[in-house]
């Protein structure tokens, strides 16, 4: 009861300030304000407030309890265990291989890496094209040249 009766005073005086914002002809800043003080009236009637008060009631129990009982502690130390062995195991399983990893490289490593007759690779390798190995060279020249010459025009 007394919870709500603090909001609806907020909500009260936040839209006296709203209306005082708006007599001053700055609405978008006067809606703002109204929109921020019905905000309490809202969590209020909605129970949020109740149910805010609670969560901070049992946050201070927990953290009461951790301070004062040393089960907590032992609790936590309980964690650390878990989380460390977490981590130990899924670094050793990182690093040994799997079932599927090993039928894969033992069938690799039956097959050759190469046919037993064939002496050139298999793909040859790319040509260059003709056109292109004598453009670039005098190409570039010319690019350059455009280039500074906007560089001159622009006094850079």
């Amino acid at each position: 009861m007394f919870t709500t009766t603090v909001c609806a005073a907020l909500s009260a005086a936040g839209l006296a300030i709203a209306l005082l914002t708006a007599y001053r002809r700055r609405f978008l800043r006067a809606t703002k304000i109204a929109a921020l003080s019905l905000l309490p009236v809202g969590l209020a009637m909605a129970g949020l407030v109740k149910l805010f008060g609670k969560v901070g009631k049992a946050t201070g129990d927990w953290a009461t309890d951790l301070v004062f009982k040393p089960t907590v502690w032992a609790g936590f130390g309980v964690l650390a265990i878990a989380v460390v062995l977490w981590v130990i195991a899924r670094i050793a399983s990182g690093r040994a291989p799997t079932r599927k990893e090993r039928k894969a490289a033992k069938a690799a490593a039956r097959r050759p890496a190469a046919e037993p007759g064939a002496s050139a690779p298999a793909i040859a390798p790319a040509a260059k094209p003709a056109g292109k190995s004598s453009a670039a060279g005098s190409g570039s020249g010319e690019d350059f040249s455009d280039i500074e010459a906007i560089l001159k025009k622009h006094g850079i």
